[in-house]
């Protein structure tokens, strides 16, 4: 009987000790946590190869050739982009870690699991600190996801020709044909001076229509573009979370202000009735 009951309460405080620790979690930040790190994810692998396919069909099928000189052209901003996404990808990694730590120590059932403590300045500042570096990496993902739609709108419009052309094959003539092209210059992917056409009647043109390659990059920036707005969409979350903490601790601040002020005036009552007491038995003696 007694072993039953050591076993009741051994149970009965494991599962306590369980529900305080699932309590000690801020959920908040936990869901924007994975938001943000689902979408750096997608964003960065979608657009490192997507990145590398448009390398593909730029040298495959419109023939641009690298440059030997040291000179930046479309395959050196390429490049460029790619170690861009390898910092995104650490930096983003490391700041999630930052706000899921900033959570659990402005959660109350983590404060309530760990004791009374005391709110400091430097908490404080850190809390603003973290909303001010949000709200700028906000807007920051915001000019991504603007920029990101470039690629999606140039890849958009040449997989919709092709697949117009597919539908239309046969009925066009080689004068329209002929005059149905793509021209780089106009995306800025290659200088005025340097003519890069692929027309419909190019059977480079057929080939990159037919291809695996555009289909596939035009659907990994689209993937990529959806990346980004889920980083936007997370450090918004963020931006809440982060502004509801701030608020409990500029409460809690004054909070603790006020219990400070009480506490010692109450000391300064009782050492005023204790004096006053001895006063009185000094008097009475």
């Amino acid at each position: 009987m007694e072993e039953n009951m050591e076993e009741g309460q051994t149970q009965k405080g494991c599962s306590e000790c369980c529900l305080k620790c699932l309590s000690g979690i801020p959920y908040a930040s936990l869901i924007a946590t994975i938001l943000l790190y689902a979408g750096v994810a997608l964003f960065c692998g979608c657009g490192h190869e997507a990145l590398s396919g448009t390398v593909t069909i730029l040298q495959t099928y419109f023939e641009v050739v690298r440059s030997p000189v040291d000179a930046l052209d479309v395959f050196t901003m390429i490049d460029i982009f790619k170690y861009v996404i390898y910092g995104v990808a650490a930096a983003f990694f490391v700041y999630g870690i930052l706000l899921m730590v900033e959570g659990f120590f402005t959660t109350g059932a983590i404060r309530d699991l760990y004791g009374d403590f005391k709110i400091t300045t430097c908490g404080r500042c850190v809390s603003a600190w973290f909303i001010m570096l949000t709200y700028i990496f906000m807007l920051a993902w915001l000019g991504v996801t603007a920029f990101t739609s470039l690629p999606v709108f140039m890849y958009f419009n040449i997989w919709n020709t092709c697949q117009n052309m597919t539908l239309l094959e046969g009925s066009l003539s080689q004068v329209e044909s002929a005059n149905l092209c793509f021209d780089l210059r106009q995306y800025g992917i290659v200088s005025i001076g340097e003519e890069r056409r692929l027309c419909a009647n190019n059977e480079n043109f057929k080939k990159m229509c037919e291809s695996n390659e555009l289909d596939l990059t035009f659907h990994l920036f689209v993937c990529a573009l959806a990346g980004a707005g889920a980083a936007v969409i997370a450090m918004v979350h963020y931006l809440m979370v982060l502004s509801a903490n701030w608020a409990y601790v500029k409460d809690a601040c004054r909070m603790q202000k006020y219990e400070d002020i009480k506490s010692k005036e109450e000391q300064e009552l009782h050492d005023i009735h204790s004096t006053r007491s001895k006063e009185r038995l000094n008097a009475y003696t």
